[in-house]
Protein backbone atom coordinates (compact mmCIF):
# COMPACT_ATOMS: atom_id res chain seq x y z
CA UNK A 1 0.00 0.00 0.00
CA UNK A 2 1.13 3.56 -1.04
CA UNK A 3 0.30 6.96 0.10
CA UNK A 4 -2.53 8.15 -1.99
CA UNK A 5 -2.14 11.22 -4.42
CA UNK A 6 -2.61 13.88 -2.40
CA UNK A 7 -6.11 15.89 -2.39
CA UNK A 8 -7.25 19.88 -1.99
CA UNK A 9 -5.79 20.85 1.96
CA UNK A 10 -4.58 17.15 2.25
CA UNK A 11 -0.55 17.36 3.72
CA UNK A 12 0.65 20.36 2.95
CA UNK A 13 3.84 21.36 4.06
CA UNK A 14 5.38 23.84 6.90
CA UNK A 15 7.92 26.18 6.53
CA UNK A 16 11.38 25.38 7.53
CA UNK A 17 12.53 27.48 10.48
CA UNK A 18 16.49 26.83 10.41
CA UNK A 19 19.11 26.85 8.15
CA UNK A 20 20.76 23.86 6.41
CA UNK A 21 24.29 22.95 7.31
CA UNK A 22 26.91 21.19 5.21
CA UNK A 23 26.82 18.49 7.92
CA UNK A 24 23.09 17.84 7.48
CA UNK A 25 23.02 17.50 3.94
CA UNK A 26 22.36 14.17 2.95
CA UNK A 27 19.17 13.94 5.69
CA UNK A 28 18.00 17.25 4.06
CA UNK A 29 18.04 15.72 0.93
CA UNK A 30 16.08 12.42 2.30
CA UNK A 31 13.54 14.77 3.78
CA UNK A 32 13.26 16.58 0.15
CA UNK A 33 12.24 13.55 -1.43
CA UNK A 34 9.96 11.92 1.00
CA UNK A 35 8.32 15.13 1.66
CA UNK A 36 7.69 15.50 -2.27
CA UNK A 37 6.74 11.61 -2.71
CA UNK A 38 4.40 12.69 0.61
CA UNK A 39 3.01 15.21 -0.94
CA UNK A 40 2.92 14.64 -4.97
CA UNK A 41 2.09 11.04 -4.26
CA UNK A 42 4.36 8.57 -6.14
CA UNK A 43 7.01 9.53 -9.02
CA UNK A 44 9.69 8.32 -11.21
CA UNK A 45 13.29 9.22 -10.37
CA UNK A 46 13.35 11.92 -13.30
CA UNK A 47 10.16 13.78 -12.07
CA UNK A 48 11.58 13.50 -8.57
CA UNK A 49 14.83 15.24 -9.62
CA UNK A 50 12.90 18.37 -11.28
CA UNK A 51 10.70 18.57 -8.32
CA UNK A 52 13.53 18.49 -5.91
CA UNK A 53 16.25 20.20 -7.87
CA UNK A 54 18.92 17.26 -6.92
CA UNK A 55 20.81 15.50 -9.92
CA UNK A 56 19.49 11.92 -11.27
CA UNK A 57 22.27 10.08 -9.24
CA UNK A 58 21.60 11.96 -5.93
CA UNK A 59 18.12 10.65 -6.31
CA UNK A 60 18.78 7.25 -7.60
CA UNK A 61 20.99 6.64 -4.96
CA UNK A 62 18.40 8.30 -1.95
CA UNK A 63 15.73 5.94 -3.55
CA UNK A 64 18.12 2.90 -3.33
CA UNK A 65 18.79 3.74 0.66
CA UNK A 66 15.02 4.74 1.00
CA UNK A 67 13.71 1.46 -0.30
CA UNK A 68 16.65 -0.28 1.56
CA UNK A 69 15.19 1.16 4.68
CA UNK A 70 12.10 0.08 4.00
CA UNK A 71 10.19 3.50 3.47
CA UNK A 72 9.96 3.26 -0.24
CA UNK A 73 8.90 0.36 -2.81
CA UNK A 74 8.56 0.57 -6.50
CA UNK A 75 5.25 -0.02 -8.05
CA UNK A 76 5.72 -0.28 -11.60
CA UNK A 77 5.87 1.72 -14.76
CA UNK A 78 4.73 5.37 -15.00
CA UNK A 79 1.29 5.18 -17.19
CA UNK A 80 2.00 6.77 -20.58
CA UNK A 81 5.66 6.62 -20.52
CA UNK A 82 6.86 7.45 -24.61
CA UNK A 83 8.79 4.68 -26.53
CA UNK A 84 11.99 3.03 -24.95
CA UNK A 85 12.41 2.50 -21.16
CA UNK A 86 9.19 2.81 -19.19
CA UNK A 87 9.99 4.91 -16.40
CA UNK A 88 8.98 3.21 -12.78
CA UNK A 89 7.17 4.68 -10.17
CA UNK A 90 8.30 4.83 -6.70
CA UNK A 91 6.13 5.56 -3.83
CA UNK A 92 6.18 6.04 0.70
CA UNK A 93 4.82 2.45 2.07
CA UNK A 94 2.13 3.75 4.26
CA UNK A 95 2.09 0.57 5.95
CA UNK A 96 6.22 -0.22 6.63
CA UNK A 97 6.17 1.93 9.91
CA UNK A 98 3.53 2.60 12.38
CA UNK A 99 3.88 5.65 15.01
CA UNK A 100 2.64 6.02 18.30
CA UNK A 101 0.71 9.03 19.01
CA UNK A 102 -0.88 10.28 22.63
CA UNK A 103 -3.00 12.74 23.73
CA UNK A 104 -2.91 14.06 26.84
CA UNK A 105 -5.49 17.20 26.44
CA UNK A 106 -9.15 15.31 27.40
CA UNK A 107 -10.25 16.41 31.25
CA UNK A 108 -10.49 12.82 32.12
CA UNK A 109 -8.90 10.56 30.16
CA UNK A 110 -5.62 9.77 28.21
CA UNK A 111 -5.99 8.86 24.37
CA UNK A 112 -3.35 6.94 22.40
CA UNK A 113 -3.49 5.34 19.13
CA UNK A 114 -1.31 3.55 16.50
CA UNK A 115 -1.40 5.41 13.32
CA UNK A 116 0.61 4.63 9.78
CA UNK A 117 2.45 7.23 7.85
CA UNK A 118 -0.85 8.32 6.12
CA UNK A 119 -2.30 9.74 9.38
CA UNK A 120 -4.61 6.78 9.14
CA UNK A 121 -5.60 5.22 12.88
CA UNK A 122 -5.09 1.55 12.75
CA UNK A 123 -6.21 1.38 17.07
CA UNK A 124 -6.70 3.13 19.56
CA UNK A 125 -6.55 3.05 23.29
CA UNK A 126 -7.85 5.04 26.19
CA UNK A 127 -7.29 4.74 29.99
CA UNK A 128 -9.12 6.32 33.02
CA UNK A 129 -7.55 9.81 34.24
CA UNK A 130 -8.95 9.46 37.49
CA UNK A 131 -7.40 12.48 38.69
CA UNK A 132 -3.99 11.42 38.51
CA UNK A 133 -1.45 14.15 38.63
CA UNK A 134 2.37 14.46 39.21
CA UNK A 135 3.99 11.64 38.78
CA UNK A 136 1.24 8.92 38.69
CA UNK A 137 0.05 10.68 35.71
CA UNK A 138 3.74 10.23 34.14
CA UNK A 139 3.09 6.45 34.99
CA UNK A 140 0.02 6.24 33.51
CA UNK A 141 1.08 8.16 29.77
CA UNK A 142 4.23 5.07 30.18
CA UNK A 143 1.47 2.48 31.06
CA UNK A 144 -0.66 3.67 28.09
CA UNK A 145 2.32 3.72 25.51
CA UNK A 146 3.29 -0.09 26.74
CA UNK A 147 -0.21 -0.82 25.63
CA UNK A 148 -0.06 0.52 22.18
CA UNK A 149 3.11 -0.79 21.72
CA UNK A 150 1.73 -4.90 22.36
CA UNK A 151 -1.27 -3.62 19.40
CA UNK A 152 1.96 -3.44 16.41
CA UNK A 153 4.26 -5.61 14.75
CA UNK A 154 5.70 -3.22 12.55
CA UNK A 155 9.26 -0.93 12.81
CA UNK A 156 8.17 2.39 14.86
CA UNK A 157 9.45 5.58 13.61
CA UNK A 158 8.80 6.95 17.40
CA UNK A 159 6.26 8.61 19.35
CA UNK A 160 4.20 11.89 19.31
CA UNK A 161 2.73 13.62 22.62
CA UNK A 162 0.35 16.47 22.86
CA UNK A 163 0.07 17.69 26.39
CA UNK A 164 -1.70 20.63 27.74
CA UNK A 165 0.99 23.69 28.77
CA UNK A 166 4.39 25.33 28.23
CA UNK A 167 6.17 22.68 26.14
CA UNK A 168 10.17 23.68 25.16
CA UNK A 169 11.64 22.41 21.82
CA UNK A 170 13.32 19.56 24.12
CA UNK A 171 9.99 17.50 25.31
CA UNK A 172 9.84 19.85 28.43
CA UNK A 173 6.91 20.43 29.99
CA UNK A 174 7.33 23.49 31.33
CA UNK A 175 3.99 24.25 32.82
CA UNK A 176 1.00 22.26 32.64
CA UNK A 177 -0.98 22.97 35.69
CA UNK A 178 -4.09 20.61 34.90
CA UNK A 179 -1.59 17.76 35.26
CA UNK A 180 0.40 19.06 38.14
CA UNK A 181 3.65 19.25 35.83
CA UNK A 182 6.31 22.08 36.72
CA UNK A 183 9.86 21.48 34.22
CA UNK A 184 8.95 17.45 33.26
CA UNK A 185 11.28 16.45 30.86
CA UNK A 186 8.54 13.95 29.31
CA UNK A 187 10.46 13.50 25.79
CA UNK A 188 13.20 12.20 28.27
CA UNK A 189 11.16 10.05 30.90
CA UNK A 190 8.79 8.85 27.88
CA UNK A 191 12.19 7.95 25.58
CA UNK A 192 14.13 6.29 28.23
CA UNK A 193 10.78 4.19 29.17
CA UNK A 194 10.41 2.85 25.53
CA UNK A 195 13.61 3.40 23.55
CA UNK A 196 12.19 5.28 21.20
CA UNK A 197 12.42 8.63 19.91
CA UNK A 198 9.57 10.73 21.64
CA UNK A 199 8.26 14.25 20.20
CA UNK A 200 6.13 16.22 22.77
CA UNK A 201 4.73 19.41 22.36
CA UNK A 202 1.27 21.46 23.59
CA UNK A 203 -2.06 20.16 22.32
CA UNK A 204 -3.28 22.52 20.58
CA UNK A 205 -0.46 23.36 18.46
CA UNK A 206 0.06 19.67 17.58
CA UNK A 207 -4.26 19.75 16.93
CA UNK A 208 -2.93 22.57 14.38
CA UNK A 209 -0.60 20.74 12.74
CA UNK A 210 -2.93 18.32 12.32
CA UNK A 211 -5.72 19.62 10.63
CA UNK A 212 -3.16 22.02 8.29
CA UNK A 213 -1.75 18.51 7.54
CA UNK A 214 -4.07 16.19 6.89
CA UNK A 215 -7.65 18.45 7.17
CA UNK A 216 -8.89 20.97 5.33
CA UNK A 217 -7.30 24.17 6.51
CA UNK A 218 -6.65 26.76 3.56
CA UNK A 219 -3.48 28.76 3.15
CA UNK A 220 -4.44 32.22 5.03
CA UNK A 221 -4.02 31.63 8.28
CA UNK A 222 -5.34 29.09 10.72
CA UNK A 223 -6.29 30.06 14.61
CA UNK A 224 -7.55 26.38 16.05
CA UNK A 225 -8.73 26.85 19.79
CA UNK A 226 -8.49 23.33 21.76
CA UNK A 227 -11.13 22.86 24.39
CA UNK A 228 -10.15 19.99 26.67
CA UNK A 229 -9.03 19.88 30.37
CA UNK A 230 -7.29 23.46 29.12
CA UNK A 231 -7.92 25.83 27.06
CA UNK A 232 -5.52 26.91 24.09
CA UNK A 233 -4.51 27.74 21.08
CA UNK A 234 -2.19 26.75 18.00
CA UNK A 235 -1.37 29.35 15.43
CA UNK A 236 -0.02 28.71 12.29
CA UNK A 237 1.26 31.49 9.91
CA UNK A 238 2.01 30.87 6.42
CA UNK A 239 2.48 27.52 6.98
CA UNK A 240 4.90 28.65 10.07
CA UNK A 241 3.76 27.57 13.65
CA UNK A 242 4.15 30.57 16.09
CA UNK A 243 5.80 29.77 19.24
CA UNK A 244 6.36 33.42 20.79
CA UNK A 245 9.17 34.23 23.11
CA UNK A 246 8.15 32.11 26.11
CA UNK A 247 6.44 29.73 24.29
CA UNK A 248 3.08 30.94 25.34
CA UNK A 249 1.67 32.12 21.65
CA UNK A 250 -2.25 30.84 21.80
CA UNK A 251 -1.92 30.28 25.70
CA UNK A 252 -5.59 32.09 25.87
CA UNK A 253 -6.91 29.84 28.25
CA UNK A 254 -4.91 31.86 31.06
CA UNK A 255 -5.87 35.19 30.24
CA UNK A 256 -7.94 37.06 32.95
CA UNK A 257 -11.68 37.61 31.34
CA UNK A 258 -13.51 38.55 34.74
CA UNK A 259 -11.44 39.14 37.42
CA UNK A 260 -14.27 38.25 40.23
CA UNK A 261 -14.67 34.73 38.70
CA UNK A 262 -13.32 31.13 39.70
CA UNK A 263 -10.29 30.80 40.90
CA UNK A 264 -8.40 28.63 37.90
CA UNK A 265 -5.77 25.75 37.86
CA UNK A 266 -2.51 28.31 37.54
CA UNK A 267 -3.24 30.07 40.70
CA UNK A 268 -5.22 33.32 39.45
CA UNK A 269 -9.25 34.27 39.30
CA UNK A 270 -11.00 34.28 36.17
CA UNK A 271 -9.08 32.55 33.52
CA UNK A 272 -11.16 31.96 30.28
CA UNK A 273 -10.96 28.05 31.08
CA UNK A 274 -12.91 28.98 34.33
CA UNK A 275 -15.66 29.06 31.81
CA UNK A 276 -14.75 27.49 28.43
CA UNK A 277 -12.74 24.16 29.58
CA UNK A 278 -14.62 20.71 29.27
CA UNK A 279 -14.99 20.47 32.96
CA UNK A 280 -15.75 23.77 33.70
CA UNK A 281 -18.77 23.95 30.45
CA UNK A 282 -20.18 20.48 31.97
CA UNK A 283 -20.47 21.46 35.99
CA UNK A 284 -22.49 24.44 34.19
CA UNK A 285 -24.91 22.47 32.07
CA UNK A 286 -25.54 19.76 34.83
CA UNK A 287 -28.99 19.84 35.82
CA UNK A 288 -30.27 22.64 33.40
CA UNK A 289 -33.49 22.48 31.04
CA UNK A 290 -32.62 23.48 26.95
CA UNK A 291 -32.76 26.89 27.77
CA UNK A 292 -30.72 27.00 30.47
CA UNK A 293 -28.43 25.00 28.99
CA UNK A 294 -28.22 27.63 25.75
CA UNK A 295 -27.96 30.38 28.15
CA UNK A 296 -24.80 29.10 29.07
CA UNK A 297 -23.77 27.71 26.08
CA UNK A 298 -23.99 31.27 24.64
CA UNK A 299 -22.46 33.16 27.30
CA UNK A 300 -18.93 30.81 26.71
CA UNK A 301 -19.25 31.33 22.92
CA UNK A 302 -19.45 35.06 24.02
CA UNK A 303 -16.25 35.23 25.87
CA UNK A 304 -14.86 33.00 23.45
CA UNK A 305 -15.59 35.25 20.96
CA UNK A 306 -14.30 38.54 22.56
CA UNK A 307 -11.19 36.90 23.73
CA UNK A 308 -9.91 36.05 20.18
CA UNK A 309 -11.24 38.77 18.35
CA UNK A 310 -8.00 41.07 18.55
CA UNK A 311 -6.10 38.06 17.94
CA UNK A 312 -8.08 37.73 14.28
CA UNK A 313 -8.15 41.43 13.61
CA UNK A 314 -4.16 41.53 14.62
CA UNK A 315 -2.82 38.62 12.85
CA UNK A 316 -6.16 39.20 9.76
CA UNK A 317 -6.63 35.18 9.70
CA UNK A 318 -9.35 33.80 7.93
CA UNK A 319 -9.76 30.60 9.73
CA UNK A 320 -10.93 29.40 13.19
CA UNK A 321 -11.16 26.01 14.12
CA UNK A 322 -12.35 25.08 17.85
CA UNK A 323 -11.39 21.75 18.61
CA UNK A 324 -13.03 19.67 21.79
CA UNK A 325 -15.99 17.94 22.62
CA UNK A 326 -18.35 18.77 19.42
CA UNK A 327 -21.41 18.33 21.61
CA UNK A 328 -20.49 21.38 23.86
CA UNK A 329 -18.87 23.35 21.46
CA UNK A 330 -21.33 22.95 18.36
CA UNK A 331 -24.51 24.91 18.17
CA UNK A 332 -25.09 27.79 20.34
CA UNK A 333 -21.71 28.32 21.77
CA UNK A 334 -20.24 28.14 17.81
CA UNK A 335 -22.31 30.40 16.54
CA UNK A 336 -22.26 33.25 18.88
CA UNK A 337 -18.25 33.07 19.31
CA UNK A 338 -19.03 33.82 15.23
CA UNK A 339 -21.06 36.56 15.87
CA UNK A 340 -18.95 38.04 18.47
CA UNK A 341 -16.11 37.36 15.91
CA UNK A 342 -17.52 39.05 13.07
CA UNK A 343 -19.11 42.00 15.15
CA UNK A 344 -15.91 42.84 17.17
CA UNK A 345 -13.22 42.17 14.54
CA UNK A 346 -12.68 45.28 11.57
CA UNK A 347 -14.97 44.79 8.65
CA UNK A 348 -12.60 43.24 6.12
CA UNK A 349 -11.45 40.60 8.34
CA UNK A 350 -15.32 40.00 9.85
CA UNK A 351 -16.76 39.65 6.89
CA UNK A 352 -14.56 36.88 5.84
CA UNK A 353 -13.53 34.92 9.15
CA UNK A 354 -14.89 31.63 9.12
CA UNK A 355 -15.35 29.37 12.52
CA UNK A 356 -16.05 25.50 12.38
CA UNK A 357 -15.30 22.33 13.99
CA UNK A 358 -11.93 20.26 12.71
CA UNK A 359 -12.16 18.18 9.90
CA UNK A 360 -10.48 15.59 11.86
CA UNK A 361 -13.21 15.67 14.45
CA UNK A 362 -11.65 14.09 18.06
CA UNK A 363 -8.99 12.99 15.80
CA UNK A 364 -7.31 16.08 14.79
CA UNK A 365 -5.13 16.26 17.96
CA UNK A 366 -3.80 12.16 17.61
CA UNK A 367 -3.29 12.56 14.36
CA UNK A 368 -0.98 16.19 14.92
CA UNK A 369 0.94 13.72 17.27
CA UNK A 370 1.53 11.60 14.23
CA UNK A 371 2.68 14.36 12.49
CA UNK A 372 5.53 15.63 15.27
CA UNK A 373 6.87 11.86 14.22
CA UNK A 374 6.84 12.32 10.78
CA UNK A 375 8.66 15.97 11.14
CA UNK A 376 11.05 14.76 13.44
CA UNK A 377 12.14 11.65 12.11
CA UNK A 378 11.66 11.73 8.41
CA UNK A 379 11.47 15.46 7.57
CA UNK A 380 8.08 15.60 6.32
CA UNK A 381 5.31 17.45 7.53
Amino acid sequence: MTLPSTRSGLRRNLRPTAKVLPEHARSHNRSLVLQSLFHAGPSSRADLSRETGLTRVTISDLVSELMSDGLLSELGAKPGSRVGKPATLVGLRSEANHILAVDLSDEDRLCGAVVDLSGAILERRDVALEGRTGDAAVALVVDLCRDLLALTDRPLLGVGVATPGLVDEDGVVLQAPNLGWTALPLAQVLGNALNLPVHVANDANTAALGEFTFGDAGEHGLMLVRVGKGVGAGLLIEGMLLAGQHLAAGEIGHMTIDERGEQCACGRTGCLETILSAPALRHALEGLDDAAARKVLTRAGRYLGTTIAPIISALDLREVVLSGPAELLGGPLLDTALGVLRRRCMPVVGEDVDLRLPALGEDVVLTGAAVLVLSGQLGVS
